[in-house]
């Protein structure tokens, strides 16, 4: 990946340049899919996508990530082992876009399972940011209870962004000099540079006519992935346990009793159908543009990132677009 800006002219002063605002999508082989039919939602979705780019920053650009196959790494106050087999593998390239664009300008970074449905994101990307850093949704989606904050879909002024070293700071995560959890809830941040993102730019597994970008946030219930062997590392907690709250025993009851032995062992179908659909409109969408081809949709289903069904969806969402 190119980390060097793209420069244009403005219009205002054709002999100053400005750094060009950049969405990017972060991803790794087993979310390839998502993230092309992501990128293309961006610019689909959009009255102004001749005045941004869309960049795709992949894991496999990045060797810091490789480089710590295998080692312990300090999530949630306990130790885990880092594998780039993880489905979420490419979380810590969300803090990369400051750096790629020099520290200037704007940028929008999501995950590659967000997609574009009624949002233009240049909206987002020249929004007054009321001098904040980063702009973003609260993760728990409880107004006034800004706790922790979903960092995957951040507006971002770069320019107040010079402290994130993607690289060194992710190998702290293996010094024990950084928790994973505060870094990825924003944790580390100073609350007074984060600005509140209305949830619609970043809709949890809900799609309605208000949802701007609708995230597919639940790993089991991936539209392009259900009957698929699971292939990522269950977490037995999000949070540190609270003996206060009734959540945590429930959590700690239900992994004692159940136990991850009768966790399910395939993606689940989305409970909404109409999510399914429109994901694999979109897809159907980006094989017409040529931005996915069925040989590559195939290699996807061959190596298990894509259900096996793909087509057979494929074709029903095109037969219900013309209906």
């Amino acid at each position: 990946m190119d980390g060097t800006a793209l420069l244009t002219r403005t219009r205002g002063d054709i002999s100053r340049m400005t750094v060009r605002p950049c969405v990017f999508i972060h991803t790794n082989e087993k979310q390839i899919v998502g993230a092309l039919v992501s990128a293309y939602s961006m610019r689909r979705s959009s009255a102004n996508a001749d005045r941004f780019d869309v960049k795709i920053i992949h894991t496999k650009d990045h060797p810091f990530l490789h480089e710590r196959e295998g080692q312990s790494f300090l999530r949630d106050g306990g130790q885990r082992v880092w594998s780039m087999s993880d489905l979420q593998s490419f979380t810590p390239l969300r803090f990369m876009p400051p750096e790629l664009m020099g520290y200037e300008g704007r940028a929008v970074v999501v995950d590659p399972d967000v997609f574009a449905v009624h949002g233009d994101v240049y909206e987002l990307l020249t929004r007054d940011m009321q001098g904040k850093a980063i702009v973003c949704r609260d993760y728990d989606g409880k107004k006034g209870f800004e706790d922790r904050f979903a960092s995957s879909v951040m507006l971002l002024d770069c320019a107040k962004l010079t402290h994130w070293r993607t690289a060194e700071q992710f190998g702290e995560l293996f010094e024990g000099k950084r928790d994973y959890l505060d870094w990825v809830f924003l944790k580390l941040e100073p609350r007074e540079t984060i600005g509140l993102l209305d949830y619609e730019w970043n809709d949890f597994d809900n799609l309605t006519e208000t949802t701007k970008f609708l995230h597919n946030t639940d790993r089991t219930t991936q539209p392009w992935k259900t009957g698929l062997p699971i292939d990522f590392i269950r977490r037995r907690s999000q949070t540190r346990f609270k003996p206060l709250k009734l959540k945590s025993w429930a959590r700690l009851i239900r992994h004692g009793v159940l136990g991850e032995k009768n966790a399910p062992d395939t993606y689940d179908r989305h409970p909404d159908s109409r999510q399914e659909l429109f994901f694999f409109e979109l897809l159907g969408e980006c094989l017409d543009e040529g931005i996915v081809t069925e040989d590559m949709l195939r290699e996807e289903i061959g190596r298990n990132h894509v259900r096996p069904d793909a087509f057979e969806l494929l074709d029903r969402a095109s037969k219900s677009a013309a209906a």
